[in-house]
């Protein structure tokens, strides 16, 4: 019988590529995200290459009672989760303290912890019950470092990381794994979003190098998942290896 992951924010990026993965081994998933079209053709995509049965639920993280109804139409099967991937997060702007935005700010927390919690809020007693899951909670390279104009991001990101620390020292004894996989410079729509659709701008953050990608993520992820039960990944940092901290990367020129 496959175990079942639930992902959020699954139609893109490393969510959608954490899906297809976890897919082609023998997991059944909870597809998560605000974008419906996008949701169903990720749906539609794994049913035809796998075995692999496919819920998904739209709604917007950030609202909780939004949150909570999408969760509780789930059958009782299916909220029986095995894994819960917190894969939904971004960042919106740049610009030093002074001069940022509240609703940019209030975005990021919204999203990278209120959601976040809000969602493991609703998984984690089933498997406190059940007395096994395991929750991996995506992170950034921003959440092990600070730099310039990236304060409110960086400070979700830091709080992720605190999160995850705290959720393992309160679900060890219920027999929960809690990880954190903290990516580096990822080309994912991660630029996009932060600069607003300026594409352009969005190109140029991976230019000169070769970046992370998605899938390499998402195989980060399966190892995650896939360790014996005796195993716990904690935290993994995963950087490009022409990146040697946030802001150090080598460019071909």
């Amino acid at each position: 019988m496959n175990r079942i992951a639930l992902i959020t924010g699954a139609s893109s990026g490393i969510g959608k590529a954490a899906a297809e993965l976890l897919a082609r081994n023998n997991f059944d998933l909870i597809l998560t995200g605000r974008r419906s079209e996008k949701l169903q053709n990720l749906k539609d995509k794994i049913e035809s290459e796998t075995k692999s049965r496919v819920t998904t639920l739209v709604f917007d993280i950030r609202n909780k009672k939004e949150t909570e109804t999408a969760f509780q139409s789930l059958s009782d099967n299916w909220k029986q989760i095995d894994v819960l991937i917190n894969n939904a997060g971004l960042a919106v702007g740049m610009e030093p303290i002074h001069e940022g935005f509240v609703d940019d700010w209030e975005r990021m927390i919204d999203t990278n912890i209120k959601g976040l919690l809000y969602i493991t809020r609703l998984v984690s007693p089933i498997m406190v019950e059940r007395g096994s899951g395991h929750i991996i909670n995506v992170s950034s390279i921003a959440g092990k470092e600070t730099y310039a104009m990236g304060n409110v991001y960086c400070a979700s990101k830091h709080a992720v990381q605190a999160l995850t620390q705290g959720m393992r020292i309160d679900l060890v004894k219920h027999g929960i794994k809690v990880s954190s996989v903290a990516p580096g410079a990822v080309e994912t729509e991660f630029s996009v979003v932060r600069f607003k659709g300026d594409q352009s701008k969005a190109d140029n953050v991976y230019q000169g190098f070769i970046p992370l990608y998605a899938e390499d993520i998402a195989e980060t992820i399966l190892f995650m998942v896939t360790r014996p039960a005796h195993v716990n990944i904690d935290d993994v940092l995963i950087m490009p290896t022409a990146q040697a901290f946030s802001r150090l990367t080598h460019r071909k020129e």
